[in-house]
């Protein structure tokens, strides 16, 4: 959902600049705007009941630091990816005529080649660096970003978070996600690697076997050709860094964050309710469950009510 509001504000700022004629539609302020929103979209539906996973990254980080079940992280991981794919075809076929006429004015005015990069048709699904840049710096770019907004995002779902009530939550990952297209998309930044690959897929499957009708009379690629601009190292540091940065953020945040002694709010301890109880009777459990249940909620009721006292 975060991709498909996205990906239309894309193409309309690669448009406006291929063809000037069409005015000013669109600006990197907007881009991170539709992100943004399409990341408050994508939680608000989500979050309630699968918790809005729509990053790889973050959901290995909750398998390796959550106990997040494997099994369901791996599906989690396909249906992203293939979200983003199938929303990036959606997003081609909504736009195709001006694509279209994208590749017809850069066939005309001899910048074809700019199909793979930011600045191409291509560049609104698959993520390319800018002709000439530094795979180094882009790769730090990557790197420190992804940080940065993975300790923004394990600092939301803490649940011992007074700031960042689960009302909230959409809002403020939204606002870092923005933050970083904003300030550091230009380096190069995919953040995602859901957003990576199913970018990449869906542009290989629209010019990767034989091209479009321009492609194929104004520039007779070959197959070959065609695929090969969509690899290369960049499509490494674009589709993987994100992990481990994430799983960085996550460990830094668990070791110098993390307050075992604070209390829970009220409202995230309703959060969690739902979740835990989200597809299952209660009245079904063992006696087993029950009374750990039972337990847990007293030793958190039993806390809150220290806190009071205070």
């Amino acid at each position: 959902m975060f991709t498909y509001a996205g990906i239309g504000s894309q193409i309309l700022f690669i448009a406006q600049n291929i063809i000037p004629t069409l005015g000013a539609l669109s600006s990197v302020q907007q881009i991170g705007w539709a992100y943004a929103f399409g990341v408050v979209l994508a939680l608000a539906v989500c979050a309630p009941t699968s918790g809005g996973h729509f990053s790889p990254s973050i959901t290995i980080a909750l398998v390796l630091f959550k106990g997040f079940p494997v099994s369901k992280g791996a599906r989690y991981i396909v249906s992203q990816i293939l979200g983003c794919y199938v929303a990036c075809l959606l997003v081609y076929v909504q736009y195709k005529v001006l694509l279209d006429e994208c590749e017809l004015a850069l066939a005309q005015s001899g910048k074809l080649d700019l199909l793979f990069t930011p600045q191409g048709p291509a560049g609104a699904f698959g993520l390319y660096l800018i002709p000439g840049s530094s795979l180094g710096r882009a790769f730090l770019n990557e790197f420190i970003t992804d940080i940065v907004m993975g300790m923004v995002i394990f600092g939301c779902i803490d649940p011992t978070s007074v700031f960042v009530p689960p009302v909230l939550l959409p809002f403020v990952i939204a606002m870092a996600y923005a933050t970083a297209i904003w300030g550091y998309s230009v380096p190069g930044l995919a953040a995602n690697t859901a957003r990576d690959l199913g970018g990449r897929l869906a542009a290989m499957t629209i010019y990767g076997l034989q091209g479009s009708d321009s492609l194929v009379k104004y520039l007779n690629v070959n197959p070959n050709r065609v695929i090969a601009a969509h690899g290369g190292a960049y499509g490494a540091i674009s589709a993987l860094t994100n992990i481990p940065a994430t799983l960085l953020a996550a460990f830094i945040y668990q070791i110098f964050m993390v307050d075992s002694a604070r209390v829970v709010p009220q409202a995230q301890l309703e959060y969690m309710d739902i979740h835990r109880y989200h597809g299952h009777n209660p009245e079904n459990e063992t006696d087993s469950e029950q009374g750990t249940n039972s337990s847990n909620e007293k030793a958190v009721v039993e806390t809150l009510s220290r806190s009071e006292r205070v």
